[in-house]
């Protein structure tokens, strides 16, 4: 049953700690909540309704499957995503999204319902102490337990996710508390001006520059807006300066510009890391330069040998791991926009340098010859042909993921997004979060055949609630990175890593969506044009050569280096 608002006298109505909730999503800009219901917050989902014309409230079918369309609504919007589950085992389910959202600086605001309080330390059914379970890996971790506090603590938990680096909040949710009555009026966000660089880093960053010969570019992070993306690009590129991304951020630069250089990540191309280390100044924008992007903590020294100037929100992340020449704590935009107002630098000394890192890009992004009918290359360069202009990728996590990333090229105007933690099941349920954040959008998701059914059964939130992404399905049988890792280790004793798996064509055909096998290099392109054309949510099933592990060795070959020692 419902619970009534009481006016009072004074204008401000006691309302239940549910509503008062629902109140505090509105008040602090929430437009969608991704869920999955419990009775642990029947209340909250009752203040919910009442703000239904405000609210979109995303019904799904898996906690984790929830929290990435949280993760990824956060991703592209710059605002705190919002997830809710149940207690226990929800907020369980839930823990991999927001390790996602940790490593990946993403804003992220996970509700999760709690047990009564008279039961605390008894273990009672469903009891976890989220402070010690969430610590970890969330920035902050609170529980309410009086429903007047609820419009302060909603207020911060949103303030908390979206300062300095993002990422994610907790909030547990008392049960009785959302019952009680509160008179308490709501608190929004304040207004925060961002972080500016100090204009004498500014100076002292030019003057950096003027005297180095090979600088490198690496953009990474999080926060970033198109205004912000733009004025890097026209720092960058006016001063001629090569530029690659950190892990899984290919949205941040134009792929296709002849100063981009590639993705420094895991998988990275070997001539994009000997630049990097040829390289005498490392301009490190936005990126934390943790373990993916420094190639296992080896591609940079310690002591701070190689110059590096870093810029980041927080200054707690400011030479963390490697000392740096300079460190600059400010708002990526803000410093994106100082950085290209600057004089640019007259006539600089690295022309044939940007070109020699441009060539090991072009050099590296070229299709090589494959065995089989289907050379993926190809096949992927030709399908980037006919993606919108304001196409958002989504990634999944696993060998598959390096072909787009070495192949394709995303396009300013794009979107992508990826776990930087690796996390497998990432990449379908994000895309149905970006399909739902911008429907007008044409979504395409990668994913392999061991991330697909992780979270696949998130298909049915598509149709539910009118997505429709297009889902690349990479099979091979297998689960492909440990593969390759076994057979680099133990060469011929597959152990564990095969897979049986459906006809993921009829898998979503199940669901009423558009189904497409590909087994040759020339069938993508005219499938994805079909899926798109359906105006469903849409499975293509990648047929891949499973010998082909990697799109720079086979199996055989792999077998053959690692008997030699």
């Amino acid at each position: 049953m419902a619970h009534a608002a009481v006016q009072h006298s004074d204008g401000i109505e006691a309302r239940t700690g549910g509503q008062l909730l629902a109140d505090a999503l509105v008040a602090n800009g929430a437009t969608h909540v991704f869920a999955v219901p419990g009775e642990s917050y029947l209340d909250l989902l009752d203040g919910l309704y009442n703000q239904r014309n405000r609210i979109e409230l995303v019904t799904c079918r898996f906690e984790a499957g929830a929290v990435h369309m949280a993760e990824a609504h956060g991703k592209l919007t710059g605002k705190a995503g919002v997830a809710i589950v149940t207690r226990g085992p929800g907020a369980c389910h839930a823990a991999i999204g927001v390790h996602v959202a940790f490593q990946d600086s993403t804003p992220l605001v996970l509700l999760v319902g709690q047990i009564p309080m008279n039961e605390t330390d008894r273990e009672t059914f469903q009891e976890v102490d989220y402070r010690r379970f969430f610590g970890p890996i969330a920035k902050w971790v609170t529980q309410i337990d009086e429903a007047a506090r609820i419009p302060e603590l909603m207020a911060h938990a949103f303030d908390v996710a979206t300062s300095g680096r993002p990422g994610p909040v907790v909030v547990a949710l008392s049960e009785e508390m959302q019952k009680d009555l509160a008179k308490v009026p709501d608190i929004g966000p304040g207004a925060v001006m961002p972080a500016h660089p100090a204009p004498a880093a500014l100076d002292r960053m030019m003057e950096m520059l003027g005297k180095a010969e090979r600088p490198l570019a690496i953009l990474g992070g999080s926060g970033w807006t198109p205004d912000g993306k733009a004025a890097i690009r026209d720092f960058l590129v006016g001063n001629d300066i090569p530029v690659c991304v950190s892990f899984r951020r290919m949205g941040l630069f134009d792929g296709t510009s002849a100063h981009y250089a590639g993705d420094l990540g895991v998988g990275a191309d070997a001539g994009l890391v000997a630049k990097a280390r040829e390289s005498d100044l490392i301009l490190a924008f936005g990126t934390r330069l943790g373990e993916p992007v420094s190639q296992g903590y080896t591609l940079f020294d310690f002591a701070g040998k190689q110059p590096i100037i870093q810029v980041h929100q927080d200054q707690a992340e400011i030479g963390r791991v490697h000392r740096v020449a300079l460190g600059i704590t400010a708002d990526v935009n803000a410093f994106a926009a100082a950085a290209a107002a600057l004089p640019r630098i007259a006539q600089p000394a690295w022309g044939a340098w940007r070109k020699a890192v441009r060539a090991a890009r072009e050099a590296q992004a070229k299709p090589p010859s494959y065995d089989g009918p289907l050379n993926l290359a190809i096949a992927l360069q030709e399908l980037e042909k006919v993606l919108p202009a304001d196409t958002i990728y989504t990634s999944d996590a696993g060998n598959f993921a390096t072909w787009p990333n070495r192949f394709m090229h995303v396009r300013e105007g794009q979107d992508f997004l990826g776990p930087t933690n690796g996390a497998m099941g990432y990449g379908i349920p994000a895309a149905i979060g970006a399909a739902i954040t911008h429907p007008d959008r044409t979504v395409v998701c990668f994913v392999g055949d061991g991330g697909a059914l992780m979270t696949g059964q998130e298909m049915a939130t598509c149709f539910h609630h009118n997505a429709a992404p297009i889902i690349l399905v990479f099979n091979n049988g297998m689960y492909g990175t440990i593969r390759m890792y076994q057979e680099r280790t133990y060469p011929g004793r597959v152990s564990g890593t095969k897979l049986t798996n459906p006809d993921f064509a009829r898998f979503i055909e199940a669901f009423g969506g558009h189904g497409e096998v590909v087994e040759a290099t020339d069938e993508l392109v005219p499938a994805f044009q079909r899926a798109k054309a359906s105006g469903k949510a849409a499975i293509i099933e990648v047929r891949m050569n499973p010998e082909q592990v990697t799109n720079r060795a086979t199996i055989e070959q792999l077998r053959a280096q690692a008997q030699k020692g």
